[in-house]
């Protein structure tokens, strides 16, 4: 029976192993799939474990994206230009390293029908997943990102990937077309991102990476403020979909019972 680790820390808020788990028996697919919460130190053993083939596949979640990388073979075109993976698999004898929160995140935009074309895009947070949507944001031909951070440094440091990107202050709120939440805040419930969006004018997007829980009060807030508001859910099937057809050679398919799956 092949095997397969989502891995991070945290990771119990982590919906993969539910929606692998269910296309694996949708597909009669002899394989099973699990979560693993990770200190940094583990991270080679278990690319030693892909190399030989006691691992099949692992997902990379927060807050490994790129710490992963030095323990790779090679990284496949996104994850290059990202620097940022989230999925990992065996090509011949290499452990390759490859990022489908890119095409996860340009599909779930397009699904809602937002189009990114010359807007201005607001994202809070610089970590693991932020790389990958920039890329998104610059390939859908977005026209100005801003990028803020509590620690200003790592902001300033992904201008080494983006040079286009304008760095904020925390707390420098701009009027946007659409303001993404792509930090960890609101992972838990009563979780609080306490920046003032007042200057946002209505009817445009708030989004938010994190899927679960499914309205955190960073989308509630946008609500509250007469915007269009969306959660992270589409995005985390659709780089799923990708990781899946990878490992396996084929596609799972999108139905009512993967959408309910995600409303447990």
């Amino acid at each position: 029976m092949k095997k397969y680790l989502v891995i991070g820390n945290p990771i119990e808020h982590s919906l993969s192993p539910q929606l692998h788990n269910f296309w694996i028996k949708e597909n009669n697919i002899k394989a099973d799939y699990n979560r693993r919460k990770i200190n940094k130190d583990e991270i080679k053993s278990l690319i030693l474990n892909v190399r030989d083939k006691k691992i099949n596949g692992l997902n990379v979640t927060v807050p490994y994206k790129k710490e992963i990388i030095n323990h790779l073979d090679e990284l496949t075109h996104e994850a290059n230009k990202t620097q940022s993976v989230n999925t990992v698999f065996l090509d011949g004898d290499k452990v390759t390293g490859h990022n489908t929160d890119i095409s996860g995140f340009e599909l779930a935009i397009k699904k809602i029908d937002f189009d990114v074309k010359e807007k201005k895009i607001l994202i809070l947070g610089a970590g693991g997943v932020v790389p990958s949507i920039i890329f998104a944001l610059y390939k859908m031909e977005a026209r100005k990102i801003s990028v803020m951070n509590r620690t200003r440094s790592k902001t300033e440091n992904l201008k080494h990937l983006f040079k286009e990107i304008v760095v904020l202050d925390w707390g420098e709120i701009p009027n946007s077309d659409m303001i993404i939440n792509a930090t960890s805040v609101g992972l838990k419930k009563e979780d609080k991102i306490n920046l003032d969006f007042s200057k946002i004018s209505n009817n445009k997007l708030f989004y938010d990476i994190i899927y679960n829980p499914e309205k955190t009060n960073f989308l509630k807030t946008g609500k509250d403020l007469g915007n269009k508001t969306e959660n992270g859910k589409m995005m985390f099937i659709f780089q799923a979909i990708a990781a899946f057809k990878i490992w396996h050679g084929l596609e799972p398919k999108i139905n009512n019972d993967v959408i309910k799956l995600l409303k447990k």
